[in-house]
């Protein structure tokens, strides 16, 4: 076999190697390309959504009102974790109505499985040194709106909800009292002498500070007894108090043109209890018996606590 023989030989053998090889890979001679990796899971963002059950000073929340908001993630095995004042998933973020409920920075659930439990409160407050003891006051004087609204106090929670792209919905309950008054014009008085005269009206002996429990949501009077004097609004006075059991004595006096009439605290009364509006219908009369005062618990028990009060 000469040289030229053996060269075509080879060749013919590399030949069929190469075909071999090719119908391996598919017949096929372009690079294989590499898989494409799998795009990374989407945090799913956290919405809130919230409504008082019952605010305190009759309107719904405002454009511009801010809530604080905890979050803490359920144990792997479902139970419960505690609220702390720090070190939960999420503490004490501040979410400003907006038309909707916005934070300053997104907040995302940990995952799509992690069920979670929100707490609320309201208003915000930049620095809480203890989610069980949130030191509160009402104002001494609420005879103006502002200080009035000052001592309103809302708190609420949600528990066990799993991760959805639906906004968290959290019922704000008020945790204060609070106290509507009316006065009437009886013997000696008209309305148009009511309305003209120089007249104030105020709560006495009561506890002004308090401190509340995030976690459950539960107010502690604490602090010195004073007087509140209550707001005018239309026909009526109103204020916000603390919640707290009260003594025997004079609880309202109504000061007219100078002249304070006292209405003693009734037996049937035993404490202002949070969440819970009590109406005074105030009949104001120049006898010697003073005034009638009818109190009705904002959710009524079918008791009367009605009382006489008598000049000073």
């Amino acid at each position: 076999m000469d040289n030229s023989t053996l060269r075509q030989i080879v060749v013919s053998a590399c030949a069929v190697v190469l075909c071999a090889c090719s119908s391996e890979n598919g017949g096929n001679d372009s690079p294989s390309t590499p898989p494409t990796p799998p795009e990374p899971a989407q945090k799913l963002p956290i919405r809130i959504s919230s409504e008082p059950e019952t605010r305190a000073t009759d309107i719904a929340f405002e454009t511009g009102d801010r809530i604080g908001v905890f979050v803490v993630n359920r144990n792997a095995d479902g139970s419960a974790a505690a609220l702390k004042t720090s070190g939960n998933y999420i503490d004490n973020c501040m979410y400003t109505l907006q038309g909707t409920w916005t934070s300053i920075e997104p907040e995302y659930w940990k995952d799509d499985i992690t069920h979670a439990d929100f707490y609320m409160y309201y208003p915000y407050t930049a620095t809480i040194a203890g989610v069980e003891a949130l030191p509160w006051s009402v104002k001494t004087d609420q005879r103006a709106e502002a200080d009035y609204r000052a001592g309103e106090l809302l708190i609420g929670k949600t528990l066990d909800v799993a991760p959805s792209e639906n906004a968290v919905n959290i019922r704000a309950k008020h945790v204060m009292a609070q106290l509507i008054i009316t006065l009437a014009a009886g013997k000696g008085f008209s309305a148009t002498s009511l309305a003209d005269g120089n007249v104030s009206v105020r709560i006495n002996n009561v506890k002004t500070q308090a401190t509340a429990n995030l976690a459950t949501g539960t107010v502690t009077a604490t602090g010195d007894k004073r007087q509140v004097v209550a707001l005018k609004t239309g026909s009526a006075y109103k204020a916000l108090v603390v919640p707290q059991a009260l003594d025997n004595g004079n609880l309202i006096t109504v000061t007219v043109d100078g002249t304070e009439y006292s209405m003693s605290k009734g037996l049937q009364l035993a404490a202002f209890e949070q969440g819970h509006r009590y109406q005074f219908t105030v009949t104001l009369g120049r006898t010697s018996s003073g005034m009638n005062a009818d109190i009705v618990s904002w959710n009524d028990d079918g008791i009367d606590y009605g009382g006489t009060a008598e000049p000073e």
